[in-house]
């Protein structure tokens, strides 16, 4: 078996197109009309999918099979709230420069600091979220500054 993409059921096409391209420094690689977007990237891709488009556009989808509420209703999951089940991880050289960057483009409303967590090693990180709710992570190198823990 081989990972063909990650993708993501969004509930407002163009603003998920707009935030991605700005998060991924590049514009969507492949396109199938407004349904489908694809990001190809470092032998990854990360896809969005409309769930709307299907009930807007039921004369340009021809489905065949079983139809299964739970898989096959993609507007329903477009507008389901959020569950933070899932996390795109990312990394970058620079994790300052990279939270510098994220941070003034204003294109999310829930960004943390930097963060530090220990389990064997450290690691330093910052989390948002998409359009929809999805949880982005990013890690990196990160030099704290040398006056941070200390207790004056």
């Amino acid at each position: 078996m081989h990972l063909g993409s990650i993708y993501l059921v969004i509930n407002d096409y163009d603003q998920s197109i707009h935030f991605y391209e700005k998060l991924l420094q590049m514009p969507v690689t492949r396109q199938n009309t407004n349904r489908f977007a694809m990001f190809e990237f470092e032998g990854n891709c990360i896809s969005l999918m409309n769930g709307h488009f299907d009930v807007e556009h039921p004369d340009k989808v021809i489905r065949k099979g079983e139809y299964t509420e739970e898989f096959d209703n993609l507007e329903k999951i477009a507008r389901s709230p959020n569950t933070h089940k899932f996390v795109l991880n990312f990394w970058a050289e620079d994790l300052q420069k990279e939270y510098d960057r994220i941070k003034s483009m204003n294109i999310t409303n829930h960004l943390t600091g930097i963060k530090y967590v220990c389990h064997v090693s450290p690691y330093y990180y910052f989390q948002f979220t998409d359009p929809d709710d999805n949880l982005i992570e990013v890690t990196g190198d990160y030099v704290p500054d040398k006056m941070e823990g200390l207790q004056l």
